[in-house]
């Protein structure tokens, strides 16, 4: 009878195991939220080792730029032709053409003409420059002042001395400063009751103008741009007609040189002026310091220009 019992009972505890797995954890007499026996990790994950950015710099290569001689080939590299046939054509499958200086200013009188515009509308150059020096050294960027043959302004330029010497002051106001002052004239600048186009001053009196800094800026005067001296006469005939340009955002020189109704030739004077200062501020030896140049009056295209034909050739280049 036991035995009997004892299968009956084992039957029955088969049973409900086969019930409970298949009708799922609800019927379970476990608790969800018991904890479970996972498996604990013994080892630490193993850290990605960061690179050093120098060791990323020494490996990269630098690739040089492909100069690409097109001298002896029947056409530009990327380009349809050396020159369109038709005069009508898509710009971007030509190479672009570049003017002698006299036709390029021809072209923009022409203009003026076709397009019934001022005809004396100013006169502009675009010039790109190369300010590279040797050892990875660089041109600074300059600021200068060139005395134009062909004037271009009906007006002088007002120009203002800063001295203390009673002398050089009468010599200034006689020579056609504006001003002519020390200290005094600091008080006046700052509050916007004096103004001029220049401003000059002798060594001795510089280390006082210092507060006129933030207010002057790029007119502070400067040994550098020849606003700083001793000789008051030369500076004021120097700013007094001089024609002043600046090097803008790293490498371009932009600035007016004429009008357009002035004579070709006396615009082709003040654009070989400006060149030729322009170039002076780098040693020729490096080659052209003018990588690009364009000419345009204020309603024209800009019209690309040979700029080494305004230069003054050197005499081994003649030879």
């Amino acid at each position: 009878m036991a035995t009997c019992t004892r299968t009956v009972w084992k039957v029955l505890a088969g049973c409900q195991r086969h019930l409970l797995s298949a009708s799922g954890p609800a019927y379970s007499g476990v608790s969800q939220t018991a904890p479970r026996n996972l498996p604990v990790r013994t080892f630490a994950a193993v850290k990605t080792l960061k690179k050093d950015k120098k060791d990323d710099t020494e490996k990269e290569v630098k690739k040089e730029k492909r100069v690409i001689d097109d001298k002896n080939r029947h056409k530009p590299f990327g380009k349809t032709a050396w020159a369109p046939v038709d005069d009508v054509y898509v710009m971007r499958y030509y190479p672009r053409t570049l003017h002698d200086p006299a036709e390029a200013i021809d072209m923009l009188k022409k203009f003026q003409a076709l397009d019934f515009t001022p005809h004396n509308q100013p006169v502009y150059i675009d010039l790109k420059l190369d300010m590279k020096l040797e050892k990875k050294k660089k041109v600074d960027p300059f600021i200068s002042t060139v005395h134009l043959p062909h004037a271009f302004k009906a007006e002088m330029n007002r120009v203002l001395v800063f001295t203390e010497d009673a002398n050089q002051a009468t010599i200034a106001r006689e020579n056609g400063a504006v001003f002519a002052g020390g200290v005094e004239l600091i008080q006046p600048i700052l509050d916007d009751e004096v103004s001029a186009d220049f401003y000059v001053a002798v060594p001795d009196i510089l280390p006082k103008l210092v507060p006129l800094k933030n207010k002057l800026r790029k007119k502070f005067p400067k040994s550098k741009r020849g606003s700083v001296g001793i000789n008051v006469p030369k500076m004021l005939e120097l700013f007094k007609t001089g024609h002043e340009y600046m090097v803008e955002s790293d490498c371009y020189v932009r600035s007016q040189i004429a009008t357009l109704d002035m004579p070709s030739e006396h615009i082709f004077g003040n654009l070989q002026t400006i060149l030729v200062d322009v170039c002076s501020h780098r040693p020729a030896s490096l080659g052209p310091f003018i990588e690009r140049a364009i000419i345009a009056s204020h309603t024209s295209e800009a019209v690309w220009f040979k700029s080494e034909d305004v230069l003054p050739k050197s005499p081994e280049k003649e030879e």
